[in-house]
């Protein structure tokens, strides 16, 4: 027996956006239309004691941001939906790049007034460096926003795909009537309300054109206009080519009057792909040979793509995130850690359904489940049922800046190696800790992952830190071909040598000429910006 009839139910996406895009509120909806929760919360009134059911973090209370990517798992139509939030704030970009490696498809949110921003376009090319397919969905047409065409062109520019609309507004902003949908040739009527169900929105054949005219006038007329020319520009159709990264579908709509929002969930079921081949890496006689892994393929593997401590403030717990890959997780199965070849035996595995966690008993290729582990387990950890083999993809990026941690209780060393040992195993922040002795060094991609890393010390293990500016500014990760060579170089430069928290070794930089320098006077280390999480092979690349 295969697994496909399972896999094939599966989809998997990430929903991704420019902060402030409206991607947790579009999150809860999907979410509600699917049944999963029963009441949205609306990301709007912070003060409210209900906050947006994917921000579970107290900072991400505070500011109303996404910081760390939430999972959420819904049914809908029959069909398992596995929905990954990412962070849209560009300091945990590093974060929103690992989750998109779990993901087979990307739901692109973008608000109609300011079109493609800045941290959308990294995410998109990510999105392409992986062919990962893109589902566009224009948000907020029930504002003042520029014109569809506009948006469309400029999608088109920015994700270097054309857009094939599959909905089209009829008016914007306080004349915003509704969207035409090109797939049934239905006009549905908008009517602004935050707990309207899609069925209850009014739907009228594009045939009855004198009715429509008649209800609408000018602004029907001119969307059906403005919509013969986007379609006549835009190519037909292709799922093959919308599945290969080559085109991408445009859905409009007001996610926060559950407006719009059904019919990307419909294309998510009907269009979206179902879990996609991944491959590995096998040693036959100590030699690395590339393998494709199937989904519905016998034997179960899963990747770590995500570790995250502390979910629950009642329990100290962690949580490894794992991508099924291939076969079917049971309850009480025997696991074992790649890196390590030491077996897992998870004191309870769980799914999420947004705060709730639910045990699980069952689990096939595509959908992701929790771990509770308590260490053992990194980030880009291949876990199997026995099989040797193991994934790649998940790069950690050199950090661009540095801070010293100042303890402010000396007798709170021992809090303080604990949650900065956790911290970096989850990749919040990456740790260095220096050969030399003396302070540990925090190294991060954004200011404001050193801020939440702060806050988490002193709310998570009680650690009452000051982060002070260092000298430093940048870190390479380093490798030579022979262990003397390694050795030279250490003792040339014993002050700048620093292990992370998987206890690689790197070189920290004050300057961008250091690691030139460095370079001539020893061309036989290597000097590496990434270096992958799984059995920390380190690129080659400078």
């Amino acid at each position: 027996m295969s697994y496909a009839s399972e896999t094939r139910r599966r989809r998997t996406f990430a929903i991704i956006s420019h902060p402030d895009a409206g991607k947790t509120t579009l999150t809860e909806k999907l979410l509600l239309f699917s049944g999963a929760i029963q009441i949205a919360g609306a990301v709007k009134g912070r003060k409210a004691s209900r906050h947006a059911t994917s921000d579970w973090m107290e900072i991400e209370k505070q500011r109303g941001i996404s910081v760390a990517s939430s999972v959420m798992q819904m049914l809908y139509r029959e069909h398992v939906i596995n929905l990954l939030d990412t962070p849209g704030h560009k300091d945990f970009s590093e974060d929103t790049y690992r989750v998109l490696t779990a993901v087979d498809s990307a739901l692109m949110v973008i608000d109609a007034a300011n079109g493609v921003e800045t941290q959308t376009r990294r995410l998109i090319e990510v999105c392409r460096q992986r062919d990962t397919p893109i589902i566009t969905f224009v948000n907020k047409m029930d504002r003042e926003v520029r014109e569809p065409l506009d948006i469309l062109d400029e999608v088109e520019r920015e994700l270097g795909m054309p857009c094939v609309p599959m909905t089209w507004p009829v008016g914007q902003g306080k004349t915003f009537r509704g969207i035409i949908n090109l797939r049934t040739q239905t006009m549905t009527v908008f009517e602004a309300g935050k707990e309207r169900r899609p069925q209850e929105f009014e739907n009228i054949p594009l045939s009855e054109a004198a009715t429509l005219q008649a209800r609408f006038g000018a602004d029907f007329d001119t969307a059906m206009e403005s919509m013969e020319l986007a379609t006549g520009a835009s190519p037909t159709w292709s799922h093959e080519a919308f599945l290969a990264g080559k085109q991408t579908p445009v859905f409009f709509g007001s996610g926060v009057n559950n407006f719009g929002v059904m019919e990307v969930l419909d294309a998510l079921v009907d269009l979206a792909p179902p879990p996609q081949p991944r491959t590995s890496t096998v040693l036959v006689n100590r030699q690395p040979q590339q393998s494709t892994v199937q989904p519905e393929d016998r034997n179960f593997a899963g990747v770590v793509f995500k570790v995250q401590a502390n979910m629950d403030a009642n329990h100290r717990d962690r949580i490894a995130f794992v991508r099924v890959a291939s076969g079917k997780y049971t309850a009480g199965m025997k696991l074992k850690v790649q890196r390590t070849a030491k077996e897992l035996r998870p004191t309870s595995v769980v799914t999420f359904l947004s705060q709730r966690r639910e045990a699980v008993d069952e689990a096939y290729a595509g959908d992701i489940i929790g771990f509770t582990t308590h260490g053992g387990v990194q980030l880009g950890d291949t876990i199997t049922d026995g099989a040797s083999l193991q994934f790649t993809g998940l790069p950690f990026f050199a950090p661009e800046m540095f801070m010293t941690v100042v303890l402010k209780n000396p007798l709170r060393t021992k809090q303080l190696q604990q949650g900065l040992a956790q911290l970096g195993e989850e990749g919040a922040i990456q740790v260095f800790k220096p050969d030399m002795g003396g302070n540990m060094l925090l190294g991060a991609v954004g200011q404001l992952q050193f801020e939440v890393v702060q806050h988490r010390l002193r709310t998570e293990y009680d650690c009452d830190v000051r982060l002070e500016g260092c000298q430093y500014t940048g870190a390479r990760w380093i490798s030579a071909d022979t262990p003397e060579e390694l050795r030279q170089f250490c003792d040339a430069y014993p002050q700048r040598m620093a292990r992370d928290a998987a206890n690689a070794l790197a070189y920290l930089c004050t300057s961008p000429y250091d690691v030139r320098l460095a370079q001539e006077r020893f061309p036989k280390i290597h000097f590496h910006p990434l270096r992958e999480h799984a059995g920390l092979a380190l690129d080659n690349s400078h």
